[in-house]
Parts: structure tokens; C-alpha cells; sequence
């Protein structure tokens, strides 16, 4: 069954349409190589709209030392139900190239201009403008 974000092909399982918040931070992220692309870190909420506006995912460093951190828009991701991680549409290096920040350093999420960019970068719609649509040429799968 593929419904919209979320794969599972395992009929023996139960189908999960909602989660905790705590029960995805360390799910791993892989694309669909298989590559593992991090894991999420945290998950941010639009307060005003109660909807889920991005995924902290951390990637590269050593014990979760020196890693970078990636805002990636929650329409980016896929939720894989049998394999317990999420589907992000990217290779390894355009991950490695994404605009980061650091522990020490978190951007202001709320600031429509950088989210603007972050949007384009995943090339998904940004969530306060419908959110969830693929633009042209890249994004979901």
C-alpha cells in the first residue's frame, strides 16, 4: 500500500497514519538507494497552524559529534512504515551540499525568506503556501 507519504507492503503490519513526534527523532533517513542520509534529529511544528513545518535531520560528524544539521521540509520526506525510516529524494552529495547549520546555530524557521530558500533547495512548495506540492522536476516521489 503506498498512501500519498507513507510505503508499506508488509500486509502482517499494522498500517500507522499517525505518530509521536518522539517515536520518529532518531529514525534514520535514506534515499532511495538505500544511502543513508542521517537521521532526524528533531521535528518542528508551525505553532500557529499545528502543522509540521520541518525535519531537523543531522548527518556526517562522529557519535553525534561535529554533525551538520539540515532543516529539510516536512513535504520532502516519505515515511517508509516496514523499514521504520524516512525517504528522502536525494543523493548523497546534494545532502552534503544542502544549507546547514550547527547545533550552536539554529536559523529562525520562522523567517519566510530563509524558508523560501530551503524550499527551493528540496524543490517542494513551502508549507505556509499549501505545502506538500512537488515543484517542477524534483522533490517527492
Amino acid at each position: 500500500m503506498q498512501t500519498g507519504k507513507i510505503t508499506k507492503t508488509d500486509p502482517d503490519k499494522k498500517f500507522r497514519s499517525v505518530l509521536s513526534a518522539s517515536t520518529l527523532a532518531g529514525d534514520s533517513v535514506r534515499n532511495a538507494a538505500g544511502e543513508d542520509l542521517g537521521k532526524i534529529d528533531e521535528i518542528m511544528i508551525d505553532i500557529p497552524t499545528g502543522r509540521v513545518a520541518y525535519a531537523v535531520l543531522s548527518f556526517g560528524g562522529f557519535l553525534g559529534m561535529g554533525d551538520k544539521l539540515f532543516a529539510v521540509p516536512w513535504s520532502a520526506l516519505k515515511v517508509d512504515e516496514d523499514k521504520k525510516c524516512f525517504i528522502l529524494n536525494l543523493d548523497k552529495q546534494t545532502i552534503e551540499a544542502a544549507p546547514g547549520f550547527d547545533k550552536s546555530n539554529w536559523p529562525d524557521m520562522s523567517d519566510t525568506t530563509w524558508g523560501t530558500e530551503i524550499s527551493t533547495y528540496y524543490k517542494v512548495q513551502p508549507y505556509w503556501e499549501g505545502g506538500g506540492k512537488t515543484l517542477s522536476g524534483g522533490g517527492r516521489f
